[in-house]
């Protein structure tokens, strides 16, 4: 086949296939588009069956993330980005005039939320929420915000922490 059809034959298959695709991504309704809704913080997420601290970790979080943020009138997402970074934290108190007090008060109710949330799932024995929540409630701010960030390695992690006695644990889970 001379070179030159051959490139134009080559061209001509492109274009098709870009139309294809094209085609295939408008009628999958690829033209309308829309981000999903960011899901209200105040109003509580199912809870699914966990197994194992990690998952519950997981749940925790979001759970005290959501109440936190529900107290402060922002997203869950907004949230985290700004728990993320000490800079972070503080651009977010200076964008909405959030200071270290009212943002210890409402990292301390969520962090009551999750334990609530985790109780009523099932995820945490009655015996366990009772002294988490008089923990919480006299916890640190950057303390309550590393429970927060880091449920899931400290609660994911414990198998290393506790070895054989993480068993015993698991057993005052429901």
């Amino acid at each position: 086949m001379n070179p030159a059809l051959r490139a134009q034959v080559l061209v001509g298959a492109s274009i098709v296939a870009v139309l294809v695709l094209v085609g295939a991504y408008l009628a999958a309704g690829g033209s309308s588009y829309t981000p999903e809704k960011i899901q209200d913080p105040c109003q509580p997420r199912p809870w699914s069956n966990p197994e194992g601290l990690g998952e519950i970790a997981n749940q925790f979080s979001n759970s005290a993330l959501d109440g936190a943020a529900c107290q402060l009138g922002v997203s869950r997402e907004t949230l985290a980005r700004a728990l993320a970074t000490p800079e972070a934290r503080e651009r977010f108190s200076e964008r909405y005039g959030i200071d270290d007090e009212k943002l210890a008060r409402a990292i301390r109710a969520g962090l009551l939320r999750a334990i609530e949330d985790a109780e009523e799932a099932g995820a945490l024995s009655p015996f366990l929420a009772g002294p988490l929540r008089a923990t919480v409630e006299e916890i640190p701010l950057d303390q309550a915000i590393e429970l927060i960030d880091n449920a899931d390695s400290i609660l994911g992690g414990v198998d290393g922490f506790l070895g054989p006695a993480q068993d015993l644990l698991e057993e005052f889970l429901p």
